[in-house]
């Protein structure tokens, strides 16, 4: 009885977690069982029902950046969870909680901390978070906002993406760039998407004006001017991008390098045409939350629709990341938990 008794305990009080305590392959991956968080006075306890593998998730477990290092730890990885965007069911709430409650169905992100994949989570009520519409499962809830959190702080607040301009996006069928099309779109741009064959139909689909198939033709040939390009991929260059930019253009990346901080400071400084990078996961929490806010409201007005492309039990953790890697996902690639 006694012995039945510890187990039982011992299984309410661990969780499954993914950890990776070196730089490497996927293989460095590996699922162990640990202490369940106890939530804080201002925190929930999540149990996590569905998470995401974005691009930075395999960049910062692989270590091969040395930006994403400078970040993440130089040697090892300071943080051994991985994983910032979460969908899931709150299981406990702290004495000073008012936001939330027992049995709310909550999705949101944890960065720049990370710690999603996870069967729970602890995070301050206050997080960028919010409650799941009913009609979304949980691996539709999780994928509504990895890429929109991204392109948001780009369209909305670098480029200020006004009713009429055009826009270029580099990458318009991946996590990124599938949100990209779909919130330009809401803002009013004229939106020219880019990407390969396979996935001309997604983009039109999601409400570009038009796809350029880069496998048959090169975006910087056309007569086409634009007032922002965003490469959502980190597949082409301001030197390219300038060929097609009005006089007073912008270009968006998502991928730092040390070529685009120092275009970013002498373009501040010269000339008209602009290069710049936002770094989204560091935006304010009240930011974070206008933007849940606004996606939410998008959904439900059937403006905006999650992309998903692949869904992996967690046990598949890798397989996910090598699939990442790849480069050729389609919006969000789900994890999902039990």
């Amino acid at each position: 009885m006694l012995a039945w008794a510890s187990e039982n305990y011992r299984k309410e009080c661990e969780m499954k977690t993914v950890v990776n305590t070196t730089y490497g392959s996927p293989d460095v991956l590996q699922i162990v069982e640990v202490e369940k968080p106890v939530p804080a006075d201002n925190d929930v306890l999540i149990r996590i029902k569905a998470t995401t593998v974005e691009t930075t998730d395999t960049i910062f477990r692989g270590g091969k950046v040395l930006f994403a290092r400078m970040a993440t730890g130089i040697m090892k990885p300071k943080d051994t969870v991985p994983g910032s965007e979460f969908a899931g069911i709150i299981e406990a709430v702290g004495q000073s909680v008012t936001r939330f409650q027992i049995g709310d169905r909550v999705f949101g992100t944890a960065a720049p901390n990370t710690g999603a994949h996870a069967e729970y989570i602890s995070l301050p009520e206050n997080s960028a978070m919010a409650l799941i519409a009913a009609h979304l499962s949980d691996a539709e809830a999780v994928a509504v906002h990895p890429g929109a959190m991204t392109a948001l702080p780009n369209l909305q607040g670098a480029a200020n993406l006004q009713p009429g301009q055009k826009i270029l996006i580099i990458g318009a069928s991946g996590g990124v760039g599938s949100s990209a099309v779909q919130l330009a779109k809401h803002f009013g741009a004229d939106v020219t998407g880019v990407c390969s064959t396979a996935n001309v139909a997604l983009v039109k689909s999601l409400g570009a004006d038009r796809v350029i198939d880069y496998t048959q033709e090169d975006f910087t040939q056309r007569d086409e001017r634009y007032d922002v390009v965003f490469d959502t991929v980190g597949k082409s260059s301001f030197a390219r991008a300038k060929q097609v930019l009005k006089p007073d253009g912008l270009y968006l990346t998502t991928v730092v390098s040390l070529t685009i901080l120092r275009q970013m400071l002498w373009t501040s400084r010269i000339g008209r045409q602009k290069a710049q990078i936002v770094f989204a996961g560091l935006r304010p929490v009240e930011e974070k939350q206008g933007y849940l806010t606004l996606l939410l409201d998008l959904v439900e007005a059937g403006a905006f629709k999650p992309v998903i492309d692949r869904v992996y039990p967690l046990a598949q953790i890798a397989e996910a990341h090598r699939y990442v890697e790849t480069g050729r996902k389609k919006g969000t690639v789900v994890v999902t938990l039990n």
